[in-house]
């Protein structure tokens, strides 16, 4: 199951938390359930409450800034919602723009998820030499977003309207 995501009480995600760390904090007031599965309740003896898929914190938390998102291959991939930068076929590899033996660096501007095919019939070329050009060009995701892409990356649509925005 998956965890359950932490919103700020300014609606801001912080985090994510284990389905069991949820309901103790929507136990304790601590936090409000803003989405719940809709087929999942979680029952004890005292208690009979929908699992909750997000939750809201109470009280405003604090956070220092988080600058930048840190990059990674799972990272690129969900950015792009596992479709080729070059054909949009499902994608299953991460494909450097500016090729690693060229000085091309493991960076969020700098790659894109891509087909196997793709990425091999790309080898080691820029698109403009190998005539592929991008669908769509990379961006580096905030800190929010890449947690919100991450959450949603199987189940975009079942997240509430003002989320999903966000998260788009």
């Amino acid at each position: 199951m998956r965890d359950t995501l932490v919103l700020n009480a300014s609606f801001e995600p912080l985090s994510t938390v284990t389905l069991n760390r949820a309901v103790v904090l929507v136990l304790q007031d601590k936090a409000v359930v803003e989405q719940a599965h809709p087929e999942l309740r979680m029952r004890g003896a005292a208690v009979d409450i929908p699992a909750p898929r997000v939750i809201r914190l109470c009280r405003y938390v604090r956070v220092p800034f988080r600058q930048r998102a840190p990059w990674s291959r799972r990272g690129v991939l969900v950015r792009d919602r596992h479709r080729c930068a070059y054909c949009g076929r499902r994608a299953t590899t991460v494909d450097h723009v500016v090729p690693r033996s060229r000085g091309g660096e493991d960076s969020w501007l700098n790659t894109v998820a891509s087909c196997a095919e793709d990425n091999h019939r790309k080898a080691d070329r820029t698109p403009e030499q190998a005539g592929m050009p991008l669908l769509r060009q990379p961006f580096e995701p905030t800190p929010a977003d890449a947690m919100l892409l991450a959450l949603a990356q199987d189940d975009f649509d079942a997240l509430p309207g003002w989320l999903a925005q966000s998260a788009a």
